[in-house]
């Protein structure tokens, strides 16, 4: 008889395998054209399709919006922009009445209505609320971020982060489709540019110039002096006043809290006022609203980077990132522990630890801080 051989057995496969997670990738190649680009874009839709796309407001995205919809007139049925967020900026509002643009306040059942989604200007990781949606478009500037491990890769992918506006990307869309875009529409884009390069000051590139260019001539001067000049609702005044009253000062840093306040884009215009102040290259005002702690990062300067503190500092609680010198975190007040909400000061404090601005007695700055963010309960991993 013929001894059998002794095979041997296979490793054992982890019980568990951790999935890496699947950043998103442009669909197409850096060389590819725009009009690579929009041929690749509208290959997505169909005739009858109902489409909602997805933003978090601000001047850049709303003009990345109607630019959207401007392109997808006659290739789809109907196009509907929806706001993660609610808005009270004066620009953002005046933008909106400029371009007789409606936005739909977002409601988890609002994409069940609709056959095709669409982001512009921001990633569905960006924000808890659309993290797990399957979007069919995504059109970027920032970073790419990582899908949802059940969300499906969407059709149509164009993230370019070295670029300094989403206006800038879709511009390219309009010229390749041969579309002029009417002032409005071109003064919106032209303001969305200036406001997200800070008129170049931060990251931009030759592609966000030759934008600017080919939208001037085209713009409304008057348009755009009354965007820029929106008036500050009276109702955001006092908030606005004591934000800049709560202002400290830590070399080159300015930071406000405001405790409670009536809307984030009241922390947002506290944010920017402060650059204002001779010596000051990094501004954070932050606030809570709406059940959230929201924190606005504000930076001069080409060795900054406020999405990464933003996210250093606060994705372990809720959502946070942006631009080197833009950036936002947003957490919801129950992945908070109790006594920062109830000690006089604790919130503030924590805040500072966090972003580790202050060097006091038990400060161990943002990476410990991340640390500990197991002992929240609730928390979250935009």
């Amino acid at each position: 008889m013929t001894p059998s051989k002794t095979v041997p057995a296979p490793p054992p496969k982890p019980a568990h395998p951790q999935a890496q997670p699947r950043l998103l990738a442009p669909t197409l190649g850096r060389e590819a054209s725009d009009r690579d680009r929009l041929a690749a874009f509208l290959k997505t839709f169909h005739g009858d399709d109902l489409v909602l796309i997805v933003i978090n407001a601000d001047p850049d995205a709303i003009a990345s919006a109607a630019a959207v919809k401007r392109i997808l007139w006659r290739h789809v049925s109907h196009v509907v922009v929806a706001s993660l967020n609610q808005m009270k900026r004066p620009d953002n509002l005046r933008l909106l009445d400029f371009l007789n643009l409606t936005l739909e306040p977002w409601s988890p059942a609002l994409p069940s209505g609709f056959s095709k989604l669409v982001m512009v200007d921001s990633q569905p990781d960006h924000s808890p609320l659309t993290r797990d949606l399957a979007f069919n478009a995504v059109i970027d500037h920032h970073p790419p971020t990582a899908l949802a491990p059940e969300a499906p890769v969407p059709d149509y992918v164009d993230i370019r982060s070295d670029v300094g506006a989403n206006s800038s990307l879709l511009a390219g869309y309009l010229k390749a489709a041969k579309i002029k875009p009417n002032p409005r529409l071109a003064t919106a884009m032209f303001y969305g540019i200036k406001t997200d390069t800070q008129n170049f000051v931060r990251q931009g590139q030759a592609l966000d110039m030759r934008a600017f260019r080919w939208l001037h001539p085209l713009i409304h001067s008057e348009y755009l002096l009354d965007i820029e000049r929106g008036p500050l609702a009276r109702s955001s005044f006092k908030h606005f006043l004591a934000g800049l009253n709560a202002a400290v000062f830590r070399r080159n840093i300015a930071y406000a809290f405001l405790n409670k306040t009536d809307h984030p884009d009241t922390l947002v215009i506290v944010a920017d006022f402060l650059m204002k102040i001779s010596g000051v290259s990094r501004a954070v005002a932050a606030g809570l609203c709406d059940q959230k702690l929201v924190v606005i990062f504000r930076a001069g300067g080409l060795r900054q980077n406020m999405g990464r503190l933003a996210q250093s500092a606060f994705k372990a609680l809720g959502s946070a990132g942006g631009h080197k010198s833009m950036a936002r975190a947003e957490i919801p007040l129950t992945n908070l522990e109790p006594k920062l909400l109830t000690q006089p000061g604790a919130l503030s404090r924590f805040i500072l630890r966090r972003l580790a601005l202050d060097r006091g007695k038990g400060d161990q700055g943002p990476g410990a801080a991340q640390g500990r963010a197991g002992k929240r309960g609730a928390a979250e991993a935009g």
